[in-house]
């Protein structure tokens, strides 16, 4: 029994990995953390294997598994800049505001979305997944996918769109 379980695990993790890796990648804008955030999250899923393999949907299990740890990451290095920022501003150094970069493209714009709309808008239309898939995978009802999404959707509008018009005013100063 317990080789059939390690060769389900193996089975699932061979064809889930890069989806996993893809999704992390995405929720954090880090290519570099993206493969140790889904291997981390194949890890806890092999810890609770047992639970996982019975699931409904396995997949959306592990989809939010790499959802809760993409929030952990994000939330640690918001804390951690503020503990940078709290050093330097102790040391009489005047504090300069947030550097916010100009929108270079989608990637960068997702990474100015709330966590929540983010993860709505990559599972809907970068993975393709239904309003209620994304809703197993988060924690969250329907509902509030439909209008995270929305939300999210015309967010990243209007940021593509300022950095548009901003290239076309760059264009015109030359």
């Amino acid at each position: 029994m317990a080789d059939d379980a390690a060769a389900e695990f193996h089975d699932f993790f061979d064809r889930h990995y890069a989806e996993l890796a893809r999704l992390a990648h995405l929720l954090t804008g880090e290519a570099a953390a993206a493969d140790d955030l889904a291997a981390d999250a194949l890890v806890a899923l092999w810890d609770r294997w047992d639970r996982v393999r019975a699931a409904e949907h396995p997949v959306a299990y592990a989809r939010g598994v790499v959802a809760n740890m993409a929030r952990s990451r994000i939330r640690a290095a918001v804390r951690e800049r503020h503990r940078v920022a709290l050093f330097w501003s102790r040391r009489g150094d005047p504090a300069e505001g947030p550097d916010v970069a100009a929108v270079l493209d989608v990637r960068q714009a997702l990474g100015r979305l709330p966590f929540r709309k983010r993860a709505c808008v990559v599972l809907r239309h970068a993975f393709d997944l239904s309003e209620k898939d994304t809703a197993l995978a988060l924690g969250i009802s329907v509902g509030t996918v439909k209008s995270q999404t929305s939300k999210g959707m015309a967010e990243l509008e209007r940021l593509l769109a300022g950095r548009a018009s901003l290239e076309l005013a760059g264009r015109g100063e030359r």
